[in-house]
């Protein structure tokens, strides 16, 4: 056999570390505990250990490590800085730290430099309500900041269909680039210190501007493809900088190249890298997160000298690739899954890669689909899972592993992997055999659901609404919040010691008691209309639910990033889904008996639940979301019974699981809502059912949102200016809406005047008798100081609403 001699690359590696070193670095440096120098050797320390895990590899990213998010990273390369940031002193770690959050570390914001109208001035609407309760009875130690720094945060959205949110390039008529390589010529030189066969990994300037919104007051229409002309010479000088830097290979992300494109942007694509074919440097094309498939001609015939194809999500573009691709091109493939957790099927990928190969020869490179950034660091740490089930599974570390296999089979014949095929061949047996992943009950059940489980509420909203207002005699413009309370360190002990066996389950218990007490009591002081309980049992939105369902396992060091500092541990779906007993309601039912407010009861939706873990994939995605739907129906139908009238449906990922190309949208939108109305639809009407949505865009799926039929749905809109209402020019919403006006991912405190100024923005679109007023997410992140002064300025802010509104 004639050797092929494949070469290996990774498209990028979790920046974490597998123990969230990064994000403990990242928060000591913002309350003030750490210096700049110390994060900075955090950082260094991180990317030396990644790129040793990645050795072995024929290429490896450098670029790729972010001290918060890879696209603020290249505005800041790019030059590209809101202005409001401009003229702030300090280094640019300060200005890119206020860009991403609103603020840097304390010590950093210059006096008399307020934000524009997003945090109070000192004594203006931010004083807590006389008698409230003392904030260390709710974990809340002083701050070492000043709540009233910062400057308005840029926006975050998901970064295409992931639950990883980027910061929002802004653009404007006079935007101007002007590159800064210093971030990634130090990585480079980092990395050539140790000997790491580099290649830079950068945001190509098409999706660059693709994934940017035009904030331009004077010219709201601008086109971003205006400012292409502007952007090419910058990136021209950025491929400039590394071909003199002596790298021979440049990994460009384009994965807008995945989705459905106008002529114009097409166009676009053609002429920069046409323009960027002046630098002698070699460009790999990476695609992501999906096929190509009428851009497949475009994407093979750009003048660079490679192409990467997400090979898991469009491996039928790989064939038609080998007959457009000029021969003197590299196709690199994305055979192992960089967005899901199962080990991979090797026998099976050589199957279909060997004659691939035999064509390609030299000119194959085999790659994971996409940057590891999706995935958990190490498999290797988890202590706690069976053994059985974690024979099935494959972190990033191991997912490298499996790449080294395939590279080395391809290259010296299976043979030379025998032992390691054998060992995969049989987890994957073991996996497709196992009667933990399937369970006929759940089977049968969901068969008798096609036929008999409701999907429509016994009345229109404009009946339930009226016996819902008989019921609850809430006042114009109620106030709520979106469920999460503070995890003060008391909280986060606590449940440390229980896992660690140091108290029991009572403790426990009466510790998160007296946490809900302090909740309610703290509301009930601020004023708020409908409360909630706060949660501070729950350990997180998606792994409290599934830890009480059967199907789910769990990991002890499965974080992924989300955004900046903030980690998530997606629970592993495995097998059919099933709840064998209440999961909420008792504490429901305790936070209510302390208050004759409304409690809301609070559950994570089906579609949530699906989209933010792990998740089998041995059957369509929809069959899974079925089965997360009659768990939580249940669930609903008892905190019906035990007399919570409210009950809030998270369904914060529905946008985050849209396919990108529109043309599938109606078959995911459909099943989504459906399993929504499963989960929801089984109560009386005077039962108020919510949902919350946050962080997407959302003007586009309006009638589906409208089709879920959620009395109130709680949206995202401060960060954009209301920009997501929008929607309503055009779409006349039938039932109550919260946008939110307190943007939670800030430690900025908004004015009283800044959330009445958004409210009345929302009023012009939607009757005033169906708005509420709440933040945009969940509490559980921000701290006591910072939420206390928020929400007794939003309802400040109500009041004042129902004044101007009166009559």
């Amino acid at each position: 056999m004639e050797k092929i001699m494949a070469s290996t690359h990774s498209l990028g590696f979790p920046r974490i570390g597998a123990r969230r070193e990064l994000k403990f670095a990242l928060e000591a440096y913002w309350r003030g505990e750490s210096s700049r120098e110390a994060l900075q050797q955090v950082g260094a320390e991180l990317r030396s250990r990644h790129w040793q895990d990645q050795s072995g590899l024929d290429w490896v990213p450098v670029g790729d490590f972010s001290f918060y998010d890879q696209v603020l990273d290249m505005s800041f390369t790019l030059g590209n800085l809101p202005a409001r940031v401009r003229g702030y002193a300090g280094d640019d770690l300060d200005n890119y730290f206020r860009v991403a959050r609103g603020r840097s570390a304390p010590g950093t914001e210059p006096a008399g430099q307020e934000s524009q109208a997003v945090v109070p001035a000192s004594g203006q609407d931010s004083t807590l309500a006389e008698g409230s309760v003392d904030k260390a009875a709710c974990g809340c130690e002083p701050g070492t900041h000043d709540v009233e720094a910062g400057v308005a945060a840029g926006e975050m959205t998901k970064w295409f269909d992931t639950n990883y949110h980027y910061i929002v390039p802004e653009f404007g008529a006079d935007t101007t680039f002007r590159l800064d390589p210093s971030r990634i010529l130090a990585q480079l030189a980092e990395a050539r210190a140790q000997g790491v066969a580099a290649k830079p990994v950068l945001l190509g300037p098409v999706s660059y501007l693709a994934l940017g919104k035009v904030r331009d007051a004077a010219h709201p229409d601008l086109d971003r493809l205006s400012l292409l002309p502007r952007l090419l010479p910058v990136y021209t000088e950025l491929l400039q900088a590394l071909a003199d830097a002596g790298v021979e290979w440049v990994q460009v992300d384009e994965p807008i190249l995945v989705t459905e494109l106008s002529p114009d942007w097409q166009h676009a694509l053609n002429l920069a890298y046409h323009h960027l074919k002046s630098v002698r440097i070699k460009v790999l094309l990476a695609t992501y997160f999906g096929p190509l498939k009428e851009n497949a001609w475009l994407a093979a015939n750009l003048p660079v000298a490679g192409l990467h194809l997400d090979a898991i999500r469009g491996r039928e573009d790989a064939k038609p690739l080998l007959n457009l691709l000029p021969t003197h091109k590299v196709l690199s493939l994305g055979v192992i899954d960089g967005r899901n957790i199962w080990k991979t099927d090797l026998e099976a990928v050589l199957d279909w890669l060997e004659p691939v190969a035999a064509r390609l020869g030299d000119r194959l490179w085999l790659a994971p689909s996409c940057s590891l950034l999706h995935v958990p660091v190490d498999l290797a740490s988890e202590d706690g899972l069976d053994a059985e089930l974690k024979s099935w599974l494959a972190f990033a570390r191991q997912k490298l592993d499996e790449l080294r296999v395939l590279a080395r089979a391809i290259n010296e014949g299976r043979d030379a992997v025998r032992d390691e095929l054998a060992a995969n061949r049989q987890a994957i047996e073991s996996r497709r055999r196992s009667p933990r992943v399937h369970n006929p009950a759940v089977q049968a059940a969901l068969a008798q659901c096609a036929t008999e489980a409701a999907t429509t509420r016994q009345s229109p909203y404009a009946v339930r609404a009226q016996r819902q207002r008989a019921r609850f005699q809430l006042p114009m413009f109620p106030t709520t919040t979106i469920g999460s309370f503070p995890q003060t360190a008391e909280i986060r002990q606590a449940r440390r010691q229980f896992k660690a066996g140091e108290i029991d389950a009572a403790a426990y218990e009466q510790a998160m008691r007296a946490e809900v007490a302090c909740c309610v009591r703290e509301q009930e002081t601020l004023g708020l209309d409908v409360l909630v309980h706060g949660e501070p049992e729950r350990n997180d939105m998606v792994e409290y639910f599934g830890e009480q369902l059967e199907g789910y396992a769990f990991s002890r060091f499965g974080w992924v990033q989300s955004y900046g500092s903030r980690c998530v541990k997606p629970p592993i779906l495995f097998g059919d889904i099933s709840r064998p007993d209440p999961m909420t309601v008792a504490w429901a039912q305790y936070a209510q008996l302390l208050t004759k407010r409304p409690m809301k009861g609070m559950l994570t939706g089906p579609v949530t639940m699906l989209n933010w873990s792990f998740v089998r994939d041995d059957q369509p995605r929809a069959t899974t979301c079925r089965q997360l739907a009659l768990a939580i129906r249940q669930e609903v139908l008892d905190l019906e019974k035990a007399g919570i009238g409210i009950i809030q449906i998270d369904e914060a990922a529905l946008r985050e699981g849209l396919p990108l190309r529109r043309a599938q949208w109606q078959e995911y939108l459909g099943w989504a809502v459906e399993c929504f109305c499963i989960t929801a639809n089984g109560v009386a009407d005077d039962t108020q059912i919510h949902t919350h949505m946050c962080y997407s865009e959302f003007n586009d799926i309006m009638p589906a949102i409208a089709a879920m039929d959620a009395d109130v749905i709680t949206i995202e809109t401060s960060r954009s200016d209301m920009e997501l209402l929008d929607a309503f020019d055009d779409f006349s919403y039938p039932n109550e809406i919260g946008p939110g006006v307190y943007d939670i991912h800030s430690p900025n405190v908004p004015t009283v005047q800044h959330m009445v100024d958004l409210m009345e923005k929302a009023a012009q679109r939607i009757p005033a008798e169906r708005l509420w007023v709440n933040p945009d997410c969940g509490l559980k992140t921000r701290q006591w100081l910072e939420v206390l002064p928020a929400l007794a300025g939003m309802v400040q802010a109500a009041r004042r609403l129902r004044e101007q509104h009166a009559g």
